[in-house]
């Protein structure tokens, strides 16, 4: 079986939607929702190279063969967000965004599932991300699939808006 092909099985199904791994026909569709649902717009070549790098943690939601949202990690080494002193392989949720319409239909929990399930099947010991502190709805759904707040990161977004800096311990 050629690997294209298993990338495209779908991970699971919510409420009419797929959740599979994306591939590089998607990206095109995954940058436009970037830009049109975040202020944080990364190049091209960055997508690319972050697909590239581990794509079972590269997830898309789709209905009617139309991509509505993404989330997109990366595998780092560095000091545990747990362990006062360790080293550890740690993923990073860069991104995760869903189109205005497509919210509260329990998308963007599957998408954090499957994100972290890609990243478990990687051996990471952990996971974090940084999320406003005005957007309350990410943070409890963060919190109800684990995560913990770890620190405030001060004026983080350019807008001077500060992060909540939220990890997950994998086992």
């Amino acid at each position: 079986m050629d690997i294209e092909y298993c990338l495209q099985i779908a991970l699971r199904k919510v409420n009419g939607y797929t959740i599979r791994r994306c591939t590089y026909e998607d990206l095109k569709a995954v940058i436009d929702i970037n830009l049109k649902t975040l202020p944080e717009h990364y190049t091209e070549y960055f997508f690319e190279s972050l697909l590239r790098e581990i794509p079972e943690a590269f997830i898309i939601a789709e209905i009617n063969n139309a991509v509505v949202g993404y989330i997109m990690c990366k595998l780092e080494f560095g000091f545990s967000n747990f362990r006062k002193l360790g080293f550890v392989k740690k993923g990073h949720v860069v991104s995760i965004a869903l189109l205005p319409e497509h919210r509260g239909k329990k998308i963007g929990e599957a998408l954090m599932i499957e994100g972290i399930n890609g990243i478990s099947s990687r051996k990471g010991d952990e996971i974090y991300l940084e999320v406003r502190t005005s957007n309350v709805s990410a943070i409890s759904l963060y919190r109800k699939l684990g995560f913990q707040t770890k620190s405030i990161l001060k004026s983080y977004y350019r807008d001077g808006e500060d992060a909540n800096l939220m990890a997950l311990e994998l086992s």
